[in-house]
């Protein structure tokens, strides 16, 4: 297995987590309360959503770097 193999599988791992993760997100809008910030007034972030949104990002930068260094083709075949 090659480091290109073992790249492509990290890669395709962090896009499959990147998609269950942004499912299991609760939804933000508010419809027209959620315009100019007025939603926020009542709302209480939660130590479970901001530990989401943290790993979301993770898997995100992760997948994003894969892609850009991938099809940058700096690995080599």
């Amino acid at each position: 297995m090659t480091i290109v193999q073992v790249i492509q599988a990290i890669w395709a791992v962090s896009a499959l987590a990147l998609i269950v993760l942004v499912l299991l997100h609760s939804p933000k809008g508010d419809g027209i309360g959620g315009i100019g910030g007025q939603a926020q007034l009542f709302t209480s972030t939660k130590s479970a959503e901001t530990a989401l949104n943290r790993i979301t990002w993770v898997f995100s930068v992760i997948f994003i770097g894969f892609t850009v260094v991938l099809s940058a083709g700096w690995l080599g075949k």
